[in-house]
């Protein structure tokens, strides 16, 4: 694996995928990585569902974008313009981009760190993505992906609590080939206070 330092700075979201499938070493050690984040006071309440069904995962896609409200892009105001999020390209369907593996984190409803469990644990997934050669986007709001029949459905097939909401979802896939990975933006000044 690369350095820890490399690993951050090269990190990007990443919205274009190939159809392969991840490998499932690969997968583990991404999961491992989840499965080690922080969280509150050690619960380690956050569930991991993966899903590789490219028909279950295209029609849950399909569900968020339509149950997602984003403001559109507009002038200079856009998620991206290398790779268009569903925010910046209202042609796009798929809230998942077409990613080959989705995992959804769950977390507890009334548990007052439940957003900030998910976040760390996708964090470290991404980076051990990236470290791997992977490509990861999270996408936020998880729950609009269940909220019609077909979600509530999936979510009573995979067993999930009923006091568990989903958070978000993590898309992991190669990034397409040909397509030049994103540059950084310009860090912004003026973000580090020292007293």
């Amino acid at each position: 694996m690369k350095d820890i330092m490399e690993v951050i700075l090269h990190r990007r979201a990443i919205r274009r995928f190939q159809a392969r499938q991840l490998e499932e070493a690969a997968l583990e050690q991404i999961l491992q990585a989840g499965l080690y984040a922080p969280s509150a006071g050690g619960r380690q309440g956050v569930i991991f569902a993966i899903c590789q069904d490219k028909e279950v995962n295209l029609r849950l896609g399909r569900i968020k974008r339509a149950n997602s409200k984003p403001r559109m892009a507009s002038g200079d105001s856009y998620v991206s313009r290398e790779q268009p999020s569903i925010a910046d390209d209202p042609k796009l369907t798929d809230a998942f981009y077409g990613a080959p593996t989705v995992i959804t984190l769950f977390a507890p409803k009334n548990f007052l760190f439940a957003g900030e469990d998910c976040a760390v644990a996708a964090e470290n997934m991404m980076l051990a993505a990236d470290a791997l050669g992977i490509g990861s986007c999270y996408i936020g709001q998880g729950w609009t992906a269940f909220a019609d029949p077909y979600g509530q459905e999936i979510l009573q097939k995979w067993g999930i609590r009923p006091d568990y909401y989903a958070v978000m979802q993590l898309l992991l896939g190669y990034p397409r080939e040909g397509d030049a990975h994103p540059t950084p933006k310009p860090r912004k000044e003026g973000r580090i206070l020292r007293f």
